[in-house]
């Protein structure tokens, strides 16, 4: 995932010498994640679906993490995606909106995203989570993303990225 740039493999060395584990997905990214929403109401948006391979070892760590009482943490929404997704290898079409239940991770690592993208809709999704009233979640991201933009932060794939838990 283009959130995956910002670990460098020193970076990456110091946060094992932490004790921080890492562990791998594979999604192949297509037009499902990009494809800007047109639909009126976003449950009217059609995923188009794309492969994924979560190996058996990731899902280990992902059960071996929260036994232990570790946070799993994805880098990325496609990793999300493929995560969350009723399947480890295959086809996925999962479109995560508000209201979804998350089942594997509890922190995410992204960057800013387009509006009237998906990925949009997945990160107010996931900071709906943490919140009571409806559509906060939204409401949390749109502000989020409108201090980023008062404040310089770059966007899109080589742009900056949040940290959302």
């Amino acid at each position: 995932p283009t959130a995956g740039f910002h670990f460098t493999p020193e970076l990456i060395e110091k946060l094992k010498a932490k004790g921080i584990e890492f562990a791998t997905v594979t999604l192949h990214v297509g037009l499902g994640t990009f494809r800007p929403m047109k639909t009126e109401n976003v449950e009217d948006h059609v995923m188009h679906e794309e492969w994924i391979d979560v190996p058996n070892e990731t899902m280990a760590a992902i059960k071996r993490t929260k036994k232990q009482g570790g946070r799993v943490i994805a880098v990325g929404t496609t990793t999300v995606r493929a995560l969350e997704s009723d399947t480890q290898h295959g086809f996925t079409k999962i479109f995560i909106t508000p209201g979804f239940a998350f089942k594997k991770i509890d922190a995410l690592i992204t960057n800013f995203h387009l509006p009237e993208s998906t990925l949009l809709v997945l990160v107010s999704a996931f900071a709906q989570t943490k919140m009571q009233e409806p559509d906060a979640g939204r409401k949390f991201m749109l502000d989020a993303y409108g201090q980023a933009i008062a404040d310089g932060y770059r966007f899109f794939s080589f742009g900056d990225a949040m940290f959302i838990h």
